[in-house]
């Protein structure tokens, strides 16, 4: 079996990788992910998971490389990284009470090559005070996350629904990074440990 590499410096898809039983190693790659003028969400989320398993394949060509990206979606603009205690504080105003899309793109690259997919989630957020904006920022987890929140931290209690993929929300859609993996010959299900002992042991 090849060797799996996640090119990614996120705890949250190391995890995600963790709970589905892959044994891989990190090696985040460096891009530039500034988005090109007019370029649609969708394409740029596919577009920057792809440069990064490219560029990190490009290196170890004979390994399965997994390139993800998330953003976060509303009415049409994106909303990156906070810059500052500010900009989260506005980007999470402009969350309150909203319906938001997160979009995240994974691709699978080898050889030069790479196939992608993407997953589009809906996130409803309930009213959010003032206070407890200032009380979320002030906790630091803002500030590393597009859209300034993490839906599987402190964040999670904002929000009243979702539809679509919690794991693509949270940075990695699960099930399409094992289709992926399954199409290029690694199905993440044989590589599963048994707890169940052999007869006669």
């Amino acid at each position: 079996m090849p060797s799996i590499i996640l090119a990614s410096a996120s705890p949250r898809r190391a995890v995600l990788l963790e709970q589905i039983g892959l044994a891989f190693s990190v090696q985040p790659a460096d891009v530039d992910e500034t988005p090109t003028p007019g370029e649609p969400p969708e394409e740029y989320v596919q577009r920057l998971a792809r440069d990064k398993a490219l560029a990190v394949s490009a290196s170890s060509p004979d390994c399965l490389v997994l390139g993800s990206d998330t953003t976060v979606v509303l009415n049409g603009r994106i909303l990156g990284k906070p810059a500052d205690a500010n900009d989260a504080r506005a980007m999470l105003a402009r969350l309150s009470g909203a319906t938001h899309q997160v979009m995240t793109a994974v691709a699978l690259a080898r050889n030069g090559r790479s196939q992608c997919r993407l997953v589009i989630t809906e996130v409803c957020f309930r009213e959010l005070s003032a206070a407890e904006i200032d009380a979320y920022i002030a906790t630091g987890e803002p500030m590393d996350k597009a859209g300034g929140y993490g839906i599987q931290g402190l964040g999670g209690i904002f929000i009243n629904e979702l539809r679509g993929s919690y794991s693509s929300v949270v940075g990695l859609p699960l099930q399409e990074t094992a289709a992926l993996l399954e199409h290029a010959g690694y199905p993440v299900w044989k590589n599963w440990p048994s707890s169940l002992e052999s007869p006669g042991s």
